[in-house]
């Protein structure tokens, strides 16, 4: 974030899975923090922007979709890709003015822009 400029100047929030987390029926409670903390940051902070961040080989995607995405690279990507879309539209919905920028990253640190 400090090389985006960004020090000191965002909310940070952090649920296992990420899009996953914020957008699956299996932790209702998880999607009920995220809307909160949305809701709260438009309200106090004026956020203009939500960045998702998504990583390789998570252990939530394995555990709530039940399936080891890494182990096909080209697949881990569409999957997170489609639940990244998934929460991107939701945000969208709720809160039209907001932009939102979605990510993946690897485990070596390397973030690639999700269309």
């Amino acid at each position: 974030m400090a090389a985006r400029g960004l020090r000191d100047k965002y909310d940070h929030i952090v649920l296992a899975g990420a899009a996953l987390g914020a957008v699956t029926g299996k932790y209702p409670a998880w999607n009920k923090t995220f809307w909160d903390h949305i809701g709260l940051a438009v309200d106090l902070h004026d956020i203009r922007k939500v960045i998702v961040m998504d990583h390789r080989d998570c252990g939530a995607y394995k555990v709530i979709l039940g399936e080891d995405f890494a182990k096909d690279p080209a697949r881990e990507k569409r999957v997170h890709g489609e639940k990244l879309r998934e929460l991107a539209a939701l945000i969208k919905k709720r809160h039209p003015k907001l932009e939102v920028e979605m990510l993946l990253m690897s485990l070596d640190g390397k973030v690639e822009s999700i269309a």
